[in-house]
């Protein structure tokens, strides 16, 4: 079953590479979904599929690329609203 989840990244997540390292990620466990930069310096990510990919995901987004320093996720579990196709950046 199919679900989604709103992800507040927060920490030095800018001008790390942090939503192409998000991208990669995504698309390789075939998940659905966008990722963005926020001007409060957060990412937010907006990722639709299976549960146990996404769980994944999280996992990985807590340690982020290299140079990040992720200080804290807030995750949201939602539906999954069907209307994401593929994996962007915004």
């Amino acid at each position: 079953m199919e679900i989604g989840a709103h992800i507040i990244v927060k920490g030095l997540v800018q001008g790390v590479g942090f939503r192409y390292f998000v991208y990669r990620k995504a698309t390789a466990l075939g998940l659905r979904g966008v990722v963005r930069n926020l001007i409060n310096g957060d990412v937010e990510v907006e990722v639709e599929g299976e549960r146990s990919p996404i769980e994944e995901l999280i996992k990985d987004l807590k340690i982020g690329p290299r140079a990040a320093i992720v200080n804290d996720l807030r995750i949201e579990w939602r539906n999954s609203s069907g209307t994401l196709n593929g994996f962007t950046i915004e």
